[in-house]
Protein backbone atom coordinates (compact mmCIF):
# COMPACT_ATOMS: atom_id res chain seq x y z
CA UNK A 1 0.00 0.00 0.00
CA UNK A 2 3.10 2.20 -0.51
CA UNK A 3 3.50 3.07 3.05
CA UNK A 4 0.85 5.77 3.40
CA UNK A 5 -1.72 3.94 5.85
CA UNK A 6 0.34 4.14 9.15
CA UNK A 7 -0.57 5.68 12.84
CA UNK A 8 -0.04 9.36 13.57
CA UNK A 9 1.99 8.47 17.02
CA UNK A 10 2.00 11.44 18.83
CA UNK A 11 -1.65 11.83 19.04
CA UNK A 12 -2.06 8.08 19.63
CA UNK A 13 -2.23 6.75 23.54
CA UNK A 14 0.79 4.72 24.87
CA UNK A 15 -1.90 1.31 25.26
CA UNK A 16 -3.25 2.01 21.67
CA UNK A 17 0.69 1.97 19.99
CA UNK A 18 1.31 -0.51 22.28
CA UNK A 19 -1.48 -2.72 20.80
CA UNK A 20 -0.80 -1.40 17.37
CA UNK A 21 2.97 -2.48 17.62
CA UNK A 22 1.80 -5.96 19.16
CA UNK A 23 0.15 -6.35 15.62
CA UNK A 24 2.94 -4.94 13.41
CA UNK A 25 5.16 -7.75 15.33
CA UNK A 26 3.25 -10.09 14.64
CA UNK A 27 2.58 -9.63 11.25
CA UNK A 28 6.57 -9.80 11.10
CA UNK A 29 6.22 -13.17 13.00
CA UNK A 30 3.65 -14.63 10.47
CA UNK A 31 6.08 -13.30 7.68
CA UNK A 32 8.70 -14.99 8.59
CA UNK A 33 6.71 -18.76 9.82
CA UNK A 34 5.30 -18.88 5.96
CA UNK A 35 7.78 -17.14 3.63
CA UNK A 36 11.62 -16.75 5.98
CA UNK A 37 13.79 -13.76 5.89
CA UNK A 38 12.51 -12.91 2.35
CA UNK A 39 8.90 -12.28 3.69
CA UNK A 40 10.24 -10.59 6.52
CA UNK A 41 11.93 -7.30 4.75
CA UNK A 42 8.92 -6.88 2.64
CA UNK A 43 7.14 -5.84 6.33
CA UNK A 44 5.33 -2.54 6.46
CA UNK A 45 2.82 -0.91 8.72
CA UNK A 46 0.11 -0.89 5.90
CA UNK A 47 -1.35 -4.47 6.27
CA UNK A 48 -1.24 -3.50 10.64
CA UNK A 49 -4.61 -1.84 9.28
CA UNK A 50 -6.38 -4.46 7.80
CA UNK A 51 -5.16 -6.78 10.32
CA UNK A 52 -7.21 -4.58 12.69
CA UNK A 53 -9.91 -3.57 10.67
CA UNK A 54 -10.69 -7.24 10.11
CA UNK A 55 -10.07 -8.34 13.66
CA UNK A 56 -11.88 -5.99 15.06
CA UNK A 57 -15.00 -6.04 13.05
CA UNK A 58 -15.59 -10.09 13.26
CA UNK A 59 -14.37 -10.08 16.44
CA UNK A 60 -11.72 -13.14 15.98
CA UNK A 61 -9.57 -14.14 18.81
CA UNK A 62 -6.15 -12.76 19.29
CA UNK A 63 -2.94 -15.11 20.52
CA UNK A 64 -0.81 -12.66 22.87
CA UNK A 65 2.99 -13.61 22.88
CA UNK A 66 6.19 -12.17 23.65
CA UNK A 67 9.21 -12.75 21.39
CA UNK A 68 12.50 -11.41 20.86
CA UNK A 69 13.69 -10.77 17.59
CA UNK A 70 16.70 -9.23 15.42
CA UNK A 71 15.39 -5.96 15.88
CA UNK A 72 14.48 -5.94 19.67
CA UNK A 73 17.32 -9.13 20.46
CA UNK A 74 17.82 -7.83 23.98
CA UNK A 75 14.16 -7.75 25.55
CA UNK A 76 10.94 -9.82 24.99
CA UNK A 77 8.33 -7.54 23.09
CA UNK A 78 4.63 -8.18 22.75
CA UNK A 79 3.23 -9.84 19.18
CA UNK A 80 -0.41 -10.11 18.48
CA UNK A 81 -1.54 -12.20 16.18
CA UNK A 82 -5.28 -13.48 14.81
CA UNK A 83 -6.44 -15.15 11.71
CA UNK A 84 -6.04 -12.11 9.48
CA UNK A 85 -1.94 -11.73 10.46
CA UNK A 86 -1.98 -15.47 7.56
CA UNK A 87 -4.20 -13.47 5.20
CA UNK A 88 -2.53 -10.17 5.49
CA UNK A 89 1.04 -11.71 5.46
CA UNK A 90 -0.25 -13.54 1.84
CA UNK A 91 -1.50 -9.94 0.72
CA UNK A 92 2.01 -8.83 1.62
CA UNK A 93 3.30 -11.18 -0.67
CA UNK A 94 1.26 -10.43 -3.82
CA UNK A 95 1.60 -6.64 -3.38
CA UNK A 96 5.69 -6.81 -3.08
CA UNK A 97 5.90 -8.97 -6.43
CA UNK A 98 3.30 -6.91 -8.58
CA UNK A 99 4.80 -3.73 -6.86
CA UNK A 100 8.47 -4.74 -8.02
CA UNK A 101 6.69 -6.01 -11.40
CA UNK A 102 5.31 -2.47 -11.79
CA UNK A 103 9.32 -1.19 -11.03
CA UNK A 104 10.45 -3.29 -13.30
CA UNK A 105 8.02 -2.21 -16.56
CA UNK A 106 7.88 1.36 -15.48
CA UNK A 107 11.83 2.05 -14.65
CA UNK A 108 13.37 -1.04 -16.44
CA UNK A 109 14.52 -1.77 -13.10
CA UNK A 110 17.24 -4.50 -12.98
CA UNK A 111 16.74 -4.59 -9.41
CA UNK A 112 13.22 -5.21 -9.54
CA UNK A 113 13.72 -7.95 -12.28
CA UNK A 114 15.68 -9.81 -9.55
CA UNK A 115 13.75 -9.20 -6.99
CA UNK A 116 10.47 -10.67 -9.00
CA UNK A 117 12.85 -13.63 -9.72
CA UNK A 118 13.40 -13.89 -5.98
CA UNK A 119 9.48 -14.25 -4.95
CA UNK A 120 7.95 -15.40 -7.99
CA UNK A 121 7.83 -18.76 -6.02
CA UNK A 122 6.27 -17.16 -2.46
CA UNK A 123 3.96 -15.34 -5.13
CA UNK A 124 2.97 -18.58 -6.42
CA UNK A 125 1.97 -20.13 -3.16
CA UNK A 126 -0.05 -16.71 -2.33
CA UNK A 127 -1.88 -17.52 -5.58
CA UNK A 128 -3.35 -20.88 -4.59
CA UNK A 129 -4.20 -19.46 -1.37
CA UNK A 130 -6.44 -16.85 -2.47
CA UNK A 131 -7.22 -16.81 -5.75
CA UNK A 132 -10.03 -14.75 -6.07
CA UNK A 133 -7.48 -11.75 -4.47
CA UNK A 134 -4.54 -12.52 -6.70
CA UNK A 135 -6.76 -13.05 -9.73
CA UNK A 136 -8.32 -9.41 -9.26
CA UNK A 137 -4.28 -7.85 -8.44
CA UNK A 138 -3.20 -9.07 -11.84
CA UNK A 139 -6.14 -8.04 -13.54
CA UNK A 140 -6.87 -4.46 -12.34
CA UNK A 141 -2.75 -3.83 -12.57
CA UNK A 142 -2.51 -4.80 -16.04
CA UNK A 143 -5.16 -2.43 -16.92
CA UNK A 144 -3.88 -0.20 -15.32
CA UNK A 145 -0.83 -0.56 -16.93
CA UNK A 146 -2.05 0.19 -20.61
CA UNK A 147 -3.75 2.70 -19.05
CA UNK A 148 -1.15 4.97 -18.00
CA UNK A 149 0.57 4.14 -21.36
CA UNK A 150 -2.23 5.22 -23.50
CA UNK A 151 -2.19 8.43 -20.84
CA UNK A 152 -5.38 7.91 -19.25
CA UNK A 153 -6.91 10.57 -16.76
CA UNK A 154 -6.17 10.53 -12.92
CA UNK A 155 -9.57 9.18 -12.22
CA UNK A 156 -9.69 6.27 -14.66
CA UNK A 157 -6.33 5.62 -13.03
CA UNK A 158 -7.14 5.61 -9.67
CA UNK A 159 -10.35 3.48 -9.79
CA UNK A 160 -8.57 0.19 -11.06
CA UNK A 161 -6.21 0.70 -7.67
CA UNK A 162 -9.35 1.51 -5.69
CA UNK A 163 -10.58 -1.66 -7.08
CA UNK A 164 -7.46 -3.58 -6.68
CA UNK A 165 -8.11 -2.57 -2.78
CA UNK A 166 -11.49 -3.25 -2.29
CA UNK A 167 -11.12 -6.87 -3.32
CA UNK A 168 -8.53 -7.41 -0.77
CA UNK A 169 -10.59 -5.78 1.93
CA UNK A 170 -13.73 -8.19 1.38
CA UNK A 171 -12.27 -10.80 3.06
CA UNK A 172 -15.74 -13.19 3.48
CA UNK A 173 -19.08 -12.59 1.50
CA UNK A 174 -21.34 -11.38 3.85
CA UNK A 175 -23.43 -8.30 5.57
CA UNK A 176 -20.14 -5.98 5.32
CA UNK A 177 -19.06 -6.67 1.98
CA UNK A 178 -20.31 -3.53 0.36
CA UNK A 179 -19.10 -1.49 3.50
CA UNK A 180 -15.51 -3.14 2.99
CA UNK A 181 -15.26 -2.73 -0.66
CA UNK A 182 -16.61 1.02 -0.25
CA UNK A 183 -13.87 1.64 2.17
CA UNK A 184 -10.65 -0.15 0.20
CA UNK A 185 -12.29 1.39 -3.20
CA UNK A 186 -11.67 4.72 -1.46
CA UNK A 187 -9.00 4.32 0.47
CA UNK A 188 -7.20 2.90 -2.60
CA UNK A 189 -7.78 5.67 -4.79
CA UNK A 190 -6.47 7.93 -2.06
CA UNK A 191 -3.22 5.53 -2.04
CA UNK A 192 -3.06 5.79 -6.01
CA UNK A 193 -3.46 9.79 -6.24
CA UNK A 194 -1.23 10.69 -3.00
CA UNK A 195 1.66 8.39 -4.37
CA UNK A 196 1.53 10.38 -7.82
CA UNK A 197 1.67 13.56 -5.91
CA UNK A 198 4.30 12.47 -3.77
CA UNK A 199 6.46 11.16 -6.76
CA UNK A 200 5.57 14.21 -9.13
CA UNK A 201 8.87 15.86 -8.64
CA UNK A 202 10.86 12.09 -9.50
CA UNK A 203 8.63 11.52 -12.39
CA UNK A 204 9.94 14.44 -13.79
CA UNK A 205 13.02 14.07 -13.29
CA UNK A 206 13.28 10.88 -14.40
CA UNK A 207 10.88 11.13 -17.32
CA UNK A 208 8.27 8.47 -16.36
CA UNK A 209 4.34 8.72 -16.82
CA UNK A 210 2.67 10.67 -14.10
CA UNK A 211 -0.70 11.51 -14.52
CA UNK A 212 -0.30 14.68 -12.37
CA UNK A 213 2.50 16.14 -14.59
CA UNK A 214 0.08 18.31 -16.70
CA UNK A 215 -2.00 19.78 -14.01
CA UNK A 216 1.06 20.61 -11.81
CA UNK A 217 2.18 24.20 -11.69
CA UNK A 218 -0.79 25.57 -12.74
CA UNK A 219 -2.85 27.88 -10.79
CA UNK A 220 -5.29 26.15 -7.92
CA UNK A 221 -3.01 22.99 -8.17
CA UNK A 222 -1.92 22.01 -4.58
CA UNK A 223 -5.82 22.98 -3.13
CA UNK A 224 -7.04 20.76 -6.30
CA UNK A 225 -5.10 17.66 -4.66
CA UNK A 226 -5.91 18.31 -1.40
CA UNK A 227 -9.52 18.79 -2.28
CA UNK A 228 -9.54 15.11 -4.14
CA UNK A 229 -7.68 13.64 -1.30
CA UNK A 230 -10.32 15.01 1.11
CA UNK A 231 -12.95 13.76 -0.78
CA UNK A 232 -11.67 10.20 -1.37
CA UNK A 233 -10.89 9.77 2.59
CA UNK A 234 -14.26 11.26 3.50
CA UNK A 235 -16.08 8.70 1.18
CA UNK A 236 -13.76 5.85 3.03
CA UNK A 237 -14.60 6.93 6.61
CA UNK A 238 -18.63 7.27 5.91
CA UNK A 239 -17.80 3.37 4.70
CA UNK A 240 -16.02 2.68 7.67
CA UNK A 241 -18.66 4.73 10.14
CA UNK A 242 -20.72 1.49 9.00
CA UNK A 243 -18.36 -0.86 9.95
CA UNK A 244 -19.31 -2.33 14.13
CA UNK A 245 -16.18 -1.44 15.13
CA UNK A 246 -15.72 -1.10 18.84
CA UNK A 247 -12.05 -3.02 19.75
CA UNK A 248 -9.67 -0.73 18.32
CA UNK A 249 -11.78 1.81 17.10
CA UNK A 250 -9.48 4.54 18.67
CA UNK A 251 -6.34 2.91 16.57
CA UNK A 252 -8.29 2.70 13.46
CA UNK A 253 -9.81 6.01 13.45
CA UNK A 254 -5.97 7.55 14.09
CA UNK A 255 -4.82 5.62 11.08
CA UNK A 256 -7.99 6.84 8.76
CA UNK A 257 -8.34 10.56 9.49
CA UNK A 258 -4.88 10.95 10.57
CA UNK A 259 -2.08 8.78 9.40
CA UNK A 260 -2.76 8.78 6.30
CA UNK A 261 -1.99 12.82 5.70
CA UNK A 262 1.68 11.84 7.53
CA UNK A 263 3.34 12.23 4.43
CA UNK A 264 1.21 14.81 2.35
CA UNK A 265 1.63 16.99 5.94
CA UNK A 266 5.56 15.92 5.43
CA UNK A 267 5.48 17.42 1.60
CA UNK A 268 3.86 20.58 3.04
CA UNK A 269 6.09 20.83 5.69
CA UNK A 270 9.14 20.34 2.82
CA UNK A 271 7.51 22.74 0.45
CA UNK A 272 6.86 25.73 3.06
CA UNK A 273 10.55 25.22 3.80
CA UNK A 274 11.99 25.56 0.75
CA UNK A 275 9.63 29.16 -0.25
CA UNK A 276 10.52 30.30 2.91
CA UNK A 277 14.74 29.72 1.74
CA UNK A 278 13.77 31.39 -1.37
CA UNK A 279 12.27 34.24 0.02
CA UNK A 280 14.91 34.70 2.41
CA UNK A 281 17.27 34.96 -0.33
CA UNK A 282 15.70 37.26 -2.30
CA UNK A 283 15.67 39.45 0.18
Amino acid sequence: MFGYVQIRKPELRIKDYEIYHGFYCGLCSQLKKQYGFLGQITLTYDMTFLILLLTSVYGLPVTETKKRCMMHPGKRHLCLTSEISEYAADLNMLLTYYHLKDDKEDEHSKKAWIGMKLYQGRKKEASLKYQRQSERMWNELNVLSELEQSGAGLFELADCFGRLMAGLFQYREDIFSQYFHDLGFHLGRFIYIMDAYDDLEKDREKGCFNPLLGQSGKEGFEEQIESILLNEIAAAGTAYQKLPCVKYADILGNILYAGVWNRYDALQAKKTLRENIQEETRE
